[in-house]
């Protein structure tokens, strides 16, 4: 029956992202403060980028993971931000099935493999706090290569295997994602089919593959809290904390607002609050 039912429709060839709504009057706006904030990320990590690689000085293991992290918020940040722009700029909301997956697929691998980075990130700060006499043998060159490798492929192996079993839907009218890019929830609700193997799915590979790094960078950083706590001198407790602080930062919105927009707005009406929180993980966030 449900085979019938889908043959019954029509199958669609491109999608229209609604984006923030109908907010023609301050399109430009929109594109001018999304153009800022884009131009100030790609500016900050590539100087970011430059810096790390030219100072003989910073070729240590935090370093390394903050290259390695702003190469991939240049790629995530690049991988959304563009399309919303020319959206705007040109009023065109239309994308096509097979770009929308691409998008899909490069934008959720990044995101996924960011969580693992935090974790690798968080687990170098937990060793120079923590077992500062063994930092050197521990997090040695090889390493950290291990670390960001595991990191990349661990990220994209799990959203294609999620992508191979999206490949799988065929979708219909209505063909409008209510986001602002290609979001996985949006699209699987548009989907003839029944999803329920998909979103079952979903929820197993988050678990397998985000739980950890998650965990990981928690119990980290309640280690490294309680050994700051112990030292006795206040001077002490700011150097060790200022080591880590804006890794902590950018680890609180992270999550952070990842834990609200997946757990807590799940209902329609605080669809647009969505769409604002994801921002902080996708865009905006990364131009602190």
């Amino acid at each position: 029956m449900a085979d019938t039912d889908w043959r019954n429709q029509t199958v669609i060839t491109e999608f229209t992202i609604l984006g923030f709504g109908d907010l023609s009057d301050l399109h430009i706006i929109l594109f001018l403060l999304f153009l800022v904030f884009y131009i100030t990320t790609m500016a900050g990590k590539i100087l970011i980028l430059v810096l790390v690689v030219a100072d003989q000085h910073l070729h240590t293991p935090m370093y390394f993971f903050l290259r390695s992290f702003s190469c991939l918020e240049t790629c995530y940040t690049s991988t959304i931000l563009p399309r919303v722009l020319a959206s705007l700029l040109t009023g065109n909301r239309t994308i096509s099935v097979s770009g929308c997956l691409t998008q899909l697929y490069f934008s959720a691998s990044l995101a996924c493999t960011e969580g693992y980075l935090l974790g690798a990130m968080s687990y170098d700060r937990y060793l120079a706090i923590c077992k500062p006499l063994h930092y050197s043998v521990l997090m040695n060159s090889r390493v950290c290569l291990q670390l960001v490798a595991g990191s990349w492929f661990n990220g994209f192996l799990a959203i294609t295997i999620f992508v191979l079993f999206i490949l799988q839907l065929i979708f219909c009218v209505p063909n409008k994602i209510d986001h602002f890019y290609c979001e996985s929830t949006p699209l699987i609700k548009l989907s003839c089919r029944d999803t329920y193997l998909i979103i079952l799915l979903d929820f197993i590979l988050a678990g397998v593959f985000t739980l950890p790094p998650f965990l990981l960078t928690l119990t980290s950083y309640v280690c490294i809290i309680a050994t700051i706590l112990r030292i006795p001198s206040t001077t002490g407790r700011q150097k060790a904390f200022s080591t880590c602080s804006s890794h902590l930062t950018v680890v609180t919105i992270f999550y952070g607002t990842i834990i609200i927009v997946y757990m807590l707005l799940k209902h329609d009406t605080l669809r647009h609050l969505n769409k604002v929180l994801s921002l902080c993980y996708t865009d905006l966030g990364r131009s602190a």
